[in-house]
């Protein structure tokens, strides 16, 4: 349930930062496409469409995604996005076969780009 929420939050965020960070749009200019983030039983699965500069997010899976990353489960995927070093605990658990990436790679890390954006701001 945990795993969802926060899914569910992730597109709220990047549909928020599309509408009104400029740097954010900048990273959207030019890409037309599909990607989600699931679960590899695809039981918790959240696809997020990026069009015109624009990101909104839809629950469920989608056929042919421009990538995919799938978690072992809703628990593991929910601490690694969670995790303080989210790219060390992303690549461990892609060695260990905990996450499954499919599709463009280079569009992955795009993606991880993104989250840079997404940070609560600091409180002067």
């Amino acid at each position: 349930m945990k795993f969802r929420f926060l899914l569910w939050a992730l597109g709220l965020l990047m549909a928020r930062a599309s509408r009104n960070n400029p740097a954010f749009q900048q990273q959207l200019s030019g890409k037309d496409l599909t990607f989600q983030l699931q679960t590899f039983d695809g039981k918790v699965a959240r696809h997020f469409i990026v069009r015109n500069q624009r990101i909104s997010s839809h629950g469920g899976v989608v056929p042919e995604p421009a990538f995919s990353i799938a978690f072992k489960d809703a628990a593991y995927g929910f601490a690694t996005l969670q995790a303080k070093n989210k790219q060390l605990a992303f690549m461990q658990g892609v060695q260990d076969k905990n996450i499954q990436v499919k599709g463009n790679t280079g569009l992955v890390m795009w993606f991880q780009g993104l989250m840079k954006y997404l940070k609560p701001r600091k409180k002067k």
